[in-house]
């Protein structure tokens, strides 16, 4: 039984992938999103293709996009679902912490088809890994499984944002996304920022820029009061297909100390 519900969680993974990609742009927009991003024509500062090329790895593929999946409720099986209201200063994640409710996994670009890899380490906070433009490539990121197995959401109406404290960021450029519906491909609230050797960083939900692949977006507003999900990415990107101007191919490194509200 067990089995067969990971099954079932990734063909609906490979299946929502499916429908939410660019070769299907005119299927499952968002929610609240009136278009979907267009490309903007060839920037001055964006990169040509590569025409490097490498396996796709299919198993990595699953392994990493099933773990953000939350799998429909069956109607036989009820399921209770918690609003948690933060108050700035509260904790939200810490490397090491017991208490967390959700954990950091790889999503890196091998679910858009390319090679590059990264891992974390929940204990230590350590997240490191490997860039390569192979395949197209050039992105990893980490993102937070479902709260609570999806039963939780958290409400921070009452904080401007969410502050990271981090070490060994080697002056490179990350973006910080916040996630407020569960759909694999939603909206990202996206925010740029760069990592020196060791700091805090505030985030704040003001700032935001609304995205999808990396590609702004008009027509939604922030909601504050339902946030699911929060990712960290180091691209060759930054938005609408400009060059992150504080990156760098092949190997990287950034540890999260703590996620909190401010």
């Amino acid at each position: 039984m067990p089995i067969m519900f990971v099954l079932i969680g990734c063909i609906i993974c490979f299946l929502t992938l499916l429908v939410d990609s660019e070769a299907f742009s005119v299927l499952s927009l968002p929610k609240g999103v009136t278009e979907r991003p267009h490309s903007q024509g060839k920037s001055s500062t964006s990169l040509a293709a590569t025409d490097e090329r490498k396996p796709w790895e299919l198993f990595r593929f699953i392994s990493q996009s099933s773990k953000f999946v939350t799998l429909p409720a069956l109607p036989f099986v009820s399921q209770s679902s918690e609003k948690r209201k933060l108050q700035p200063g509260e904790t939200i994640w810490a490397a090491g912490n017991p208490n967390n409710f959700f954990k950091f996994a790889p999503l890196d670009d091998v679910v858009m088809g390319g090679a590059s890899s990264s891992t974390i380490d929940n204990n230590t906070g350590i997240w490191t890994g490997t860039v390569t433009e192979a395949n197209n490539g050039g992105f990893v990121g980490v993102r937070s499984t479902p709260f609570r197995g999806g039963s939780l959401s958290l409400d921070m109406s009452a904080c401007k944002g969410i502050e990271i404290r981090f070490r060994r960021g080697e002056g490179k450029r990350f973006k910080f996304v916040v996630r407020t519906d569960t759909s694999f491909n939603g909206v990202c609230w996206t925010s740029s920022f760069d990592a020196k050797e060791n700091g805090n960083i505030r985030i704040a939900f003001s700032d935001q820029v609304p995205t999808i692949f990396a590609k702004t977006v008009s027509g939604v507003t922030f909601d504050e009061q339902n946030v699911v999900g929060l990712q960290l990415a180091y691209s060759k990107f930054e938005y609408d297909g400009k060059l992150n101007n504080n990156f760098g191919l092949g190997d990287f490194g950034l540890q999260i100390v703590e996620l909190k509200a401010y």
